[in-house]
């Protein structure tokens, strides 16, 4: 007889620690990043698939055989599973994590209607400075958290189902004040998350977004030997995005013009002058194939001076 629990990992690290902890119930790993690329609503359909793997291959030269042996494959393993009263979400608070949260949710929304789902989410720890990845979390945290796993409720579900279609529609200005719709959601992380998704489109101030200046400014105050360097220092403080080291240096690659070195790290002289706001570098990193969910990235700007965004009419 199938157990009663289905557990959903935000990753591989996470999935072997419940492993080792013996929790019952089946474990599923969530494998996608689907705060990078355009995403559709449609979770799990072919038209969903086609658009990632689409995405994947041209920004990671991901194969085929990659992304079936991965993702999909997990994911076909996810829609086998349909025994289980109860399903529990283990997700961060990042916006890596909470963008994959909601995508998740809204796929349950449509094929596990009826069921128990429940979210443990790592983040802020009672006593302890700092944001806490999962897998930072010591035995008697991790148990601790889920114990006090959160019940999502119908308004829960059909809350992170709307921000996940908002986050897929053509434009991200409804996300600027979603989080005042619902200011008692147990996603206390979502808000921030979103914050930090809007500070993805470039700055008016000079084409570059708020992680992309920022690792220009690494750059110009750090004496850095390589770019693996340069991006071992963004890791250590990059707040709400939990992005990873390929994700960084795929930032890196279509920014090179703004460097004259990467052995050593150093800036071009373009590149202090975007860095100063003397020069914008929108016109040169903009690309109509660049999306951030279901919107153009460079379609908007992100005006420093108001947290607004402004559409760029054609």
């Amino acid at each position: 007889m199938a157990s009663s629990i289905l557990h959903i990992t935000n990753g591989d690290s996470t999935t072997q620690v419940l492993s080792k902890l013996n929790f019952d119930g089946e474990i599923i790993t969530w494998r996608e990043m689907l705060c990078e690329g355009k995403t559709t609503i449609d979770v799990g359909s072919e038209n969903f698939w086609k658009t990632r793997f689409e995405f994947l291959k041209s920004s990671y030269k991901t194969t085929k055989k990659t992304f079936i042996d991965y993702t999909l494959k997990e994911y076909r393993n996810l829609c086998k599973q349909k025994q289980q009263n109860e399903i529990v979400l283990w997700f961060e608070y990042d916006l890596f994590c909470q963008i994959n949260m909601v995508a998740v949710i809204s796929w349950l929304k449509r094929y596990r209607k009826g069921r128990k789902i429940s979210l443990v989410c790592s983040g802020r720890i009672e006593g302890k400075e700092g944001l806490y990845a999962l897998g930072h979390l010591n035995k008697k945290e991790l148990l601790n958290h889920y114990k006090d796993r959160v019940e999502l409720t119908q308004d829960d579900i059909e809350y992170a189902d709307y921000i996940w279609q908002l986050y897929c529609s053509d434009s991200p200005l409804r996300l600027e004040t979603v989080h005042k719709f619902n200011p008692m959601s147990p996603f206390v992380y979502l808000e921030e998350a979103i914050k930090a998704h809007l500070q993805r489109f470039p700055s008016i101030k000079n084409g570059l977004n708020k992680l992309e200046n920022q690792l220009l400014n690494i750059a110009n105050t750090q004496e850095l030997e390589s770019q693996n360097q340069l991006v071992r220092e963004i890791l250590k403080d990059q707040g709400f995005y939990g992005f990873g080291d390929v994700q960084y240096a795929n930032k890196l690659q279509n920014m090179k013009k703004l460097f004259s070195s990467f052995n050593p790290v150093k800036l071009s002289r373009k590149g202090k002058k975007v860095l100063e706001n003397q020069l914008n570098f929108y016109g040169q990193i903009r690309s109509d194939f660049s999306y951030l969910g279901g919107s153009k990235k460079y379609s908007y700007l992100y005006v420093n001076d108001t947290d607004k965004l402004l559409k760029i009419t054609s």
